[in-house]
C-alpha cells in the first residue's frame, strides 16, 4: 500500500482527506482516522506534508504487514470520524508485535 492508495480508501469511504494516526494504546497498535481533514481550513498540513505522513503510515502498515487489513477494516466499517471521536482499526501485528512496543 502507497500513501496514495491509503489516501484513494479513506477518500473513497468518507469524502474527505482525513488524517490518520498511529497510536499504541495499552500496548495495542491502532491506526487512527481523525476527524480533521486536508480540506479544512485550519487542517495544519499542506497536500505536500499530508501526502509525505501517508507515505510514512503506509510504510510502516506494509512492513507491519497489516495493509491489507487496514483496508478490509476501513471499506467495510459503519463508523465514521467526527470530532472528538476517531475511527480506530486495531492493527493485528502477531509475533512482531514486541518489535514495536514501546515500554
Amino acid at each position: 500500500m502507497t500513501g496514495s492508495e491509503l489516501r484513494e480508501i479513506v477518500w473513497r469511504k468518507w469524502g474527505r482527506s482525513f488524517d490518520v494516526q498511529l497510536r499504541q494504546i495499552k500496548g495495542d497498535w491502532y491506526l487512527q482516522v481523525m476527524w480533521k481533514y486536508l480540506e479544512q481550513v485550519s487542517f495544519p498540513l499542506s497536500e505536500q506534508e499530508y501526502e509525505a505522513h501517508l507515505q510514512a503510515i503506509a510504510n510502516y502498515l506494509g512492513e507491519w504487514g497489516v495493509a491489507e487489513q487496514v483496508a478490509t477494516f476501513l471499506e467495510q466499517t459503519k463508523e465514521q470520524p467526527r470530532i472528538g471521536k476517531a475511527v480506530s482499526v486495531r492493527l493485528e501485528l502477531g509475533a512482531r508485535a514486541s518489535e514495536w512496543t514501546l515500554d
